[in-house]
């Protein structure tokens, strides 16, 4: 008994570190565009406003098909989910190559965000299957950090590749080698017993679409669901708007090559939030069993700490300031986003995780990633680059906003009610 609960322990830190390896290209796909903006700018004569567009594209797929994709998770194998979505967004990836106009180009993106979709919901209903509330926050955490390695990953070696062998490199070298690691990774991750809630079945007498829609009538009559919705639209959008415009920052405005402006725009912040993600995740777990609301505690520190790093960001012409507040903000960064699942799943049903997953991230990125690299390309053409981007922080302090709703007057009572 004792040797079957140890194996089973390290079994369950594995499922974290096989994800881990997948979240890694899943990122490192996505942030690669971002790395060869100046390349593309120049060889199809892109606007900034076009090159918004890129990544908004990706963005507004994404959003729509997660609200879908959270549906399909809790009726599935989510390792079957994870794995295949992995084969089609890294087959996009590779196929982005073959792009030779703006359209072409902005087809690919699209679709390599509905190749992504699938992802979240089922990782983190995975991830919640194997770890309970005890530990929940901190494998969480844990995995996170391959959002930010893959991020610095996707930014470094896509500049670096494009630089030598030209932009259309990387999305080959990146979608291939996200394809032969699930093809390692398959034969080892399993799906655990019965997690999702006694009695459930992945398809319903009812239909498909009518429980969908009552999954997601469920979660839209929790208050602290839609505040937590609505604080990660607005943490998204500060997110995305430093990843997608930083890189083009960098190169323009302290003339950095291409793969050191990929590195810088990512590194510090990326490497920061490693840190900042598993404290987070210790510290949400342990106030979290001394109050309700101690997960969106964490969350609101982060935001508000790091709204003026954000100001900072856009506004210091010194390379040294630049660094020290995308540290800190990516430190601040990672508090938040230890427990952004954590936080909804206190509050309801097992066996609506993958619903709400999906719906969170369709809330995050249709109206927080979609309209940030656009937003921001926009503002850009009349009030600058560095002055768009420090205009982001004021939308961190209504993330803060939401969260301190919740705290105030929610929380407390959704957890009581999951809990009868």
């Amino acid at each position: 008994m004792l040797l079957r609960q140890a194996a089973e322990s390290r079994y369950k830190w594995a499922v974290v570190g096989m994800l881990w390896g997948i979240s890694f290209f899943n990122y490192a796909d996505r942030q690669a565009v971002f790395a060869v903006f100046p390349l593309l700018e120049k060889e199809l004569h892109l606007t900034s406003v076009q090159l918004g567009l890129l990544g908004s594209s990706f963005a507004l797929t994404y959003g729509i098909c997660a609200l879908f994709a959270g549906a399909i998770v809790d009726r599935v194998r989510r390792v079957s989910a994870i794995l295949w979505g992995l084969y089609v967004w890294s087959l996009i990836c590779v196929a982005t190559a073959a792009s030779r106009t703006f359209p072409q180009l902005l087809g690919f993106r699209a679709a390599e965000g509905l190749g992504e979709t699938l992802y979240f919901p089922a990782s983190m209903s995975l991830i919640s299957g194997y770890h309970s509330g005890d530990t929940r926050s901190r494998a969480m955490g844990l995995h996170q950090t391959s959002v930010y390695v893959g991020t610095v990953a996707g930014g470094f070696f896509a500049g670096l590749i494009g630089q030598h062998y030209g932009w259309r490199w990387s999305f080959v070298v990146f979608g291939g080698s996200g394809m032969l690691l699930g093809a390692v990774i398959h034969r080892f991750l399993k799906e655990p017993p019965d997690s999702r809630g006694a009695g459930h079945r992945p398809a319903q007498s009812s239909g498909p679409t009518q429980s969908s829609l009552k999954g997601f009538a469920l979660l839209l009559r929790k208050p602290t669901v839609l505040c937590l919705m609505g604080a990660f639209l607005c943490a998204n959008f500060v997110a995305v708007v430093l990843l997608s415009w930083m890189p083009k920052f960098l190169y323009d405005r302290f003339h950095l090559n291409l793969a050191m402006a990929g590195l810088a725009a990512t590194i510090f912040a990326q490497l920061a939030s490693m840190l900042g993600a598993p404290i987070g995740g210790w510290l949400a777990d342990t106030l979290r069993q001394r109050m309700p609301g101690g997960r969106l505690l964490v969350q609101a520190i982060g935001v508000f700490a790091g709204a003026p790093f954000v100001v900072l960001c856009g506004m210091t012409n010194s390379i040294g300031w630049l660094v020290v507040a995308l540290t800190f903000w990516g430190f601040a960064k990672g508090l938040y986003d230890a427990n952004i699942f954590a936080s909804v799943y206190d509050v309801i049903p097992p066996e609506t995780r993958g619903s709400a997953a999906g719906l969170m991230n369709t809330v995050g990125w249709l109206g927080g990633g979609g309209t940030a690299p656009l937003t921001i390309g926009i503002l850009a053409k009349s009030h600058g680059l560095g002055v768009a981007i420090a205009m982001a922080s004021a939308v961190y302090l209504a993330a803060g906003a939401f969260l301190l709703i919740a705290m105030a007057f929610f929380v407390k009572r959704d957890l009581e009610a999951v809990a009868e």
